[in-house]
C-alpha cells in the first residue's frame, strides 16, 4: 500500500480540502452521512484500508466506534475503548494527535485488527470539549508523516463542528420522533379492547422504538404472588412460555416486587438474573403500574451486552403507564364480556368489578370535602365519576353519563375513563380535557354512542374552581345563602369533530358548595310518570347548603328514591358534591 499524497503535494491540497469541510459542515445534518463524508475527506490526504471513526460516550468516558473501514464487524459493534487506553484513548486524554510508527513497540497498544504496525489517531474537539477520535492504521511501519498529522487535525478541527451538529441533530430528531411515535402508540393502545390482541400489537409497537430481540409481558395473577407469561416473542417468532415467576425473584420479579424498572447491562454480573434464556447477555424489565398497582412487567432481552440504555429505560418507563391503563381496559372488557354470556347469574359480579373501578377513597384536601354515590338502573351502568390528583394541590374531579345502559354502556364508560387517564398527566384545563377525550373519541367512534361529561379543576391553595360542560345537565353552586345555575353548557362528547366548550371559572369561600348530577336524578319518575325534576334537585340543594357535601348527596338519593318509589329506575344515578371547609363568619 502507498500513499497517495506525498511531501509537496500536501499544502496545495489544504484550501480545496477546507473548502470540502466547509461544505460538509454547512450543508450536511445526517450523522451517517456526515462520517462517511468525513471519511471520503481523509482518504484523499491519506489512502488507507484501515479507518475508524470513535465518537466519546461521556457518561462512561468510553470511545465507541460510529464508522468504520476495515474492521470485523462483530469487533467493532463490541469493542469499546477508554479514555487513556491505546492510541486513540490516549488521543481524547491528551486532547492532541498521536502519531506512531510502529505500534509493536508502544505500551498498552490495543490489538484489534492483525498485522498493524503503524497508527495515527486525532482527536475530534468542539468548544474545548472531546467528542471523539478519527483513528487510521496501516500495515507498514512509518507510513504516516508529520505532515498528515498536521493537515488532519486541521481538518478534524473543522469536520468536528459538523459531526456534532449531526449528532445534535440526530438526538433532537430521535427524540421528537420518539415522542411522537408515543403519543401515536398511547392513542392506538386506548382503542384496543382484546387482551390478547393488545398484547400482540404492544410488541410490534415497541419494535419501533427499540431493536430488541426477546421480549416479554407477564401478567400478575390473581393471587398477587406470580408473574405469569401472557405474551413472549423470540427472535420475531411469537412463542408460549409456561413457567410463572415468583413475586421478587429474578429481574422480572424484582422489577414488580419494586415497583421501578431494572437495567442490567450484563446479566452474568448480576445476582438478581435467573438464567433462562442462555443467549440473553442485557436485559430491560419495566413494571406495569396502573393506579399504584402493579399488574405485571414488560421484559426486554438482547444478546449483546450493554444493549439497553438508560433513554431506552426512560422511554419504555414512560410508555408502560399507558400500556397498564389498555392493558387494564382489556382485562376489565374481558371480564364484562365474560360476564355478560353468563347472563343474569353473573351480572351482580359485574356490578362489583365496576364499582371497584370507581375511585375506592376520597380525596382529602385541607380546604375541600368531597362525597359522590353513583347507582346504576340495571346491574352495572353508563355512568361514571372520578378524582385525579393534579400537582400544586389541585384536583380534577368527573362525572359522566354514556349513552346507552347496561354492559355496553359499562364498556364504553371504561374506555372514557381510560381515555382521560391517559391525557391527565399534562394536567389540562376543563374544556381542554373535553376536547381532548372528544378528539380520542372521534377517532374510535362507534354508531350510536356517546357521553356526557362535566370536568372541573379544583385549586385547594386558591380555592378556585374551572368547570366545563359537555352535556350533563347545569351544575348548582350554593353561596351566600342562595343557588346560582352554572350556565355550563356543550355537545356531547363522541359525536361531532370540531366540537368546542366554554369554561366558568369561580372563586369560592368557605362554606359554598357545588353540586355535579346526571341525567338520571332529573328522569326518576313516580307511579304516575311524574319526574322527579330539576325545580327539586335546586331546593334540597338549597335546603342543604349548611350542610356537608355528604349530606346533600344523601339527601338527594333520598329523595329521588320516595319519589320513585315502586318503579324501577330508567337510568343510571350520579351525584358528586363538593364543599369548602370553613366558616366563613370567620373570614375577613
Amino acid at each position: 500500500m502507498e500513499t497517495l499524497t506525498t511531501q509537496s503535494e500536501l499544502p496545495s491540497k489544504v484550501e480545496p480540502l477546507l473548502l470540502e469541510v466547509a461544505d460538509v459542515v454547512n450543508t450536511t445534518l445526517d450523522l451517517d452521512t456526515t462520517l462517511r463524508r468525513v471519511a471520503e475527506l481523509v482518504r484523499k490526504v491519506i489512502d488507507y484500508e484501515i479507518f475508524a471513526i470513535l465518537l466519546l460516550n461521556e457518561k462512561a468516558q468510553e470511545l465507541r466506534f460510529r464508522f468504520q473501514v476495515g474492521y470485523p464487524k462483530e469487533v467493532a459493534d463490541r469493542i469499546k475503548i477508554r479514555v487513556g487506553e491505546g492510541v486513540t484513548g490516549r488521543a481524547a486524554q491528551q486532547r492532541q494527535a498521536v502519531l506512531v510508527n510502529d505500534v509493536r513497540t508502544e505500551d498498552g497498544y490495543i490489538d484489534v485488527v492483525p498485522n498493524v504496525c503503524s497508527e495515527l489517531a486525532i482527536p475530534l474537539i468542539v468548544k474545548n470539549r472531546v467528542i471523539g477520535v478519527i483513528d487510521i492504521e496501516a500495515r507498514e511501519p512509518g507510513y504516516f508523516r508529520e505532515e498528515h498529522k498536521r493537515l488532519l487535525t486541521l481538518i478534524a478541527s473543522r469536520m468536528a463542528v459538523g459531526i456534532e451538529n449531526a449528532r445534535l441533530h440526530t438526538r433532537t430528531t430521535r427524540q421528537a420522533r420518539t415522542l411522537l411515535l408515543l403519543n401515536e402508540i398511547a392513542r392506538e393502545l386506548t382503542s384496543i379492547l382484546n387482551l390478547d390482541q393488545l398484547l400482540k400489537r404492544i410488541a410490534e409497537l415497541l419494535s419501533r422504538l427499540i431493536d430488541y430481540q426477546m421480549f416479554s409481558i407477564l401478567l400478575l395473577d390473581v393471587t398477587g404472588e406470580k408473574l405469569q407469561h401472557r405474551f413472549a416473542v423470540r427472535f420475531q417468532e411469537n412463542i408460549h412460555l409456561k413457567h410463572d415467576v415468583p413475586l421478587g425473584r429474578g429481574v422480572v420479579g424484582y422489577a414488580a416486587r419494586n415497583k421501578q424498572a431494572v437495567l442490567v447491562p450484563d446479566v452474568s454480573k448480576d445476582p438478581r438474573y435467573v438464567l433462562l434464556n442462555p443467549e440473553t447477555r442485557s436485559e430491560l424489565a419495566v413494571p406495569l403500574i396502573y393506579k399504584d398497582k402493579v399488574i405485571g412487567v414488560l421484559d426486554l432481552e438482547h444478546t449483546r451486552r450493554g444493549f439497553f440504555t438508560e433513554d431506552h429505560k426512560r422511554t419504555i418507563t414512560t410508555l408502560a403507564a399507558q400500556i397498564a391503563i389498555a392493558v387494564e381496559n382489556a382485562q376489565l372488557y374481558e371480564e364484562i364480556a365474560r360476564q355478560e354470556r353468563r347472563l343474569e347469574r353473573d351480572l351482580a359480579l359485574a356490578r362489583e368489578l365496576q364499582v371497584r373501578l370507581l375511585p375506592q377513597t376520597r380525596p382529602k384536601l385541607p380546604n375541600l370535602e368531597v362525597a359522590a354515590r353513583f347507582v346504576p338502573a340495571r346491574a352495572i351502568g353508563g355512568d361514571l365519576y372520578d378524582f385525579v390528583d393534579y400537582s400544586l394541590s389541585r384536583l380534577g374531579i368527573t362525572i359522566g353519563d354514556v349513552s346507552g345502559k347496561g354492559a355496553p354502556a359499562a364498556i364504553y364508560a371504561a374506555l372514557v375513563s381510560g381515555i382521560l387517564r391517559s391525557h391527565a398527566p399534562i394536567e389540562p384545563a376543563p374544556a381542554e380535557m373535553l376536547s381532548a377525550i372528544n378528539n380520542s373519541l372521534g377517532e374510535r367512534r362507534i354508531d350510536a354512542q356517546f357521553v356526557s361529561i362535566i370536568y372541573a379543576v379544583w385549586d385547594d391553595s386558591m380555592r378556585t374552581l374551572q368547570v366545563a360542560n359537555s352535556g350533563l345537565p347545569r351544575p348548582i353552586y350554593c353561596h351566600d345563602g342562595k343557588i346560582e345555575i352554572i350556565e355550563a353548557t356543550g355537545l356531547p362528547l363522541g359525536l361531532f369533530d370540531d366540537a368546542e366548550y366554554d369554561e366558568f371559572s369561580f372563586q369560592a369561600k368557605p362554606s359554598d358548595m357545588f353540586v355535579f348530577f346526571s341525567d338520571g336524578i332529573l328522569d326518576a319518575r313516580n307511579t304516575e310518570g311524574e319526574l322527579f325534576g330539576r325545580q327539586r334537585v335546586e331546593q334540597i340543594s338549597a335546603e342543604c347548603a349548611d350542610k356537608s357535601a355528604d349530606y346533600v348527596v344523601d339527601s338527594l338519593f333520598e329523595a329521588v328514591e320516595k319519589h320513585a318509589a315502586g318503579v324501577d329506575p330508567f337510568d343510571d344515578q350520579t351525584v358528586v358534591a363538593i364543599k369548602v371547609k370553613g366558616n366563613p363568619a370567620k373570614r375577613k
